[in-house]
């Protein structure tokens, strides 16, 4: 199909331990974004992530309005606490 792109999503943290995953590839639709990702995601594990996530797309920080590209790279970097 013309209109779907593959994209490649790897899980850190409360992701990975959420899903038993490291990485996932998605066929996604022509003009996708992190956060329609985020929701197949949910969708496919049955889990609540919320958006407390950092993006970074292909090793760079990204917005989660970003219209993501065949052969992309994904990543939900959780927040980091501690002193």
């Amino acid at each position: 199909m013309a209109d779907s792109l593959k994209i490649q999503v790897i899980y850190f943290a409360k992701i990975r331990e959420l899903t038993g995953l490291t990485q996932e590839t998605f066929t996604i639709r022509k003009g996708f974004t992190p956060s329609n990702v985020l929701g197949l995601i949910e969708e496919k594990h049955c889990i609540d992530l919320g958006v407390n996530f950092k993006i970074a797309i292909n090793d760079e920080f990204s917005d989660w309005d970003f219209e993501l590209r065949n052969g992309d790279n994904l990543v939900f970097i959780p927040p980091v606490t501690g002193g």
